[in-house]
């Protein structure tokens, strides 16, 4: 049998205020009412279950940090705890992030990525397939700093740099691909 504590049946709100004052059944109540969703948010933003539920712990942690300054004008409790949670998976996956690929690997990098055939390893996933055909349908010098960027690690200033190009350029090159991906995937998804 379960056992339903008030603080279990309490609004969102006053489980927040709760949580101000370390109020251990809140918390509890808390974590019950909302582990769905920011798990589910984690997972979807960095796409590994491992990170996915320490992003969803350290969520908690800032949420219990910053409940004494939440104010109920601004949004719901579950719009301020999934943006907290959307914030954490960002930094993590960012951190996570690969090292620069060394320049000697890079044109390798390019020639295999943008050629549409996935190299060994890959065992031939759909979503690489279907990314390498999308930056296939970029101009090439677009696709090319999209891989630099993305692929390779590389900050626009590296790309402009490698590239031999304006950093303005670099960075239109960079943000117009990754726009022209993400509308070509949006097209797909109709």
């Amino acid at each position: 049998m379960t056992v339903f504590s008030l603080a279990d049946r309490a609004p969102d709100a006053a489980l927040v205020s709760a949580l101000a004052v370390n109020d251990e059944s809140a918390a509890v109540a808390f974590v019950r009412r909302f582990q769905g969703p920011v798990f589910g948010l984690a997972l979807s933003v960095t796409r590994d279950r491992a990170l996915a539920e320490d992003v969803a712990q350290e969520a908690f942690l800032r949420a219990w940090r910053a409940a004494a300054s939440y104010d109920v004008r601004r949004g719901s409790v579950l719009t301020w705890l999934l943006t907290i949670t959307r914030n954490v998976a960002i930094d993590a996956v960012r951190a996570r992030r690969a090292a620069p690929v060394e320049s000697g690997e890079l044109e390798l990098l390019l020639a295999t990525t943008l050629s549409a055939t996935p190299p060994d390893g890959t065992g031939g996933r759909v979503e690489s397939l279907a990314a390498a055909e999308r930056l296939s349908r970029l101009p090439a010098e677009q696709a090319r700093a999209v891989v630099l960027a993305v692929i390779g690690g590389r900050t626009a200033a590296e790309v402009a740099e490698y590239e031999r190009i304006p950093l303005g350029t670099a960075k239109t090159r960079i943000r117009s691909g990754l726009l022209r991906m993400r509308l070509a995937l949006e097209a797909e998804r109709d």
